[in-house]
């Protein structure tokens, strides 16, 4: 019956081409934003957490903590830029390295400390001052992040294209209207005979 019902509606004198295009068009999109939007999405997560993971563990194996003792008091002249001013400055600190003796370094340090305190200092392996190894938390924080932007992205093109679609369509539609009351017309309103 459902069959039946469809087919006479395709097929009515009011029924265009442009109407079965739109039709089907919105059917198409509905599929795609129901497989292709998660499937980016999952995908998209997938790739950036490995890629991502892989960063951290680099990090991880290159850095590591020491224990420092901070032999000025931070100046403001050493102010960290950005947010970290109020939380974090630069002081002049020291550490004992096992291969190396005594070094001093320049290195962030909360703002709050004295000298004579010990603080953790995150070096890499040429002994440069670095910030700590990317957490798991943020790892993951970004693989979802790029994962809904890709999801999103995909949804949004999908869209543009179903709107550009239904413009068309009614563009086309309007011609056939125009068109057929131009035959029509002057049969119905007599001014043609």
């Amino acid at each position: 019956m459902r069959t039946r019902v469809m087919s006479r509606r395709r097929r009515g004198p009011l029924c265009r081409r442009s109407d079965v295009v739109e039709a089907w068009t919105a059917v198409a999109v509905a599929v795609l934003l129901c497989l292709t939007v998660p499937l980016a999405g999952v995908l998209t997560t997938r790739w950036t957490y490995a890629d991502a993971r892989a960063a951290a563990d680099e990090q991880r194996a290159d850095r590591h903590r020491v224990r420092a003792e901070v032999l000025e008091r931070p100046s403001k002249a050493h102010a960290s830029s950005g947010s970290e001013r109020r939380h974090a400055t630069r002081a002049t600190v020291r550490w004992t390295d096992p291969e190396e003796g005594t070094r001093t370094a320049l290195a962030r340090v909360p703002a709050h400390v004295r000298p004579g305190e010990p603080v953790h200092v995150w070096l890499d392996s040429r002994g440069r001052e670095v910030l700590p190894p990317v957490d798991d938390a943020s790892v993951w924080q970004y693989g979802v992040g790029m994962g809904t932007l890709a999801a999103g992205s995909t949804a949004a093109v999908l869209l543009l294209a179903h709107r550009a679609v239904r413009r068309v369509a009614l563009r086309r539609r309007l011609e056939e209207w125009e068109r057929d009351w131009a035959r029509t017309g002057p049969r119905w309103t007599h001014r043609g005979v």
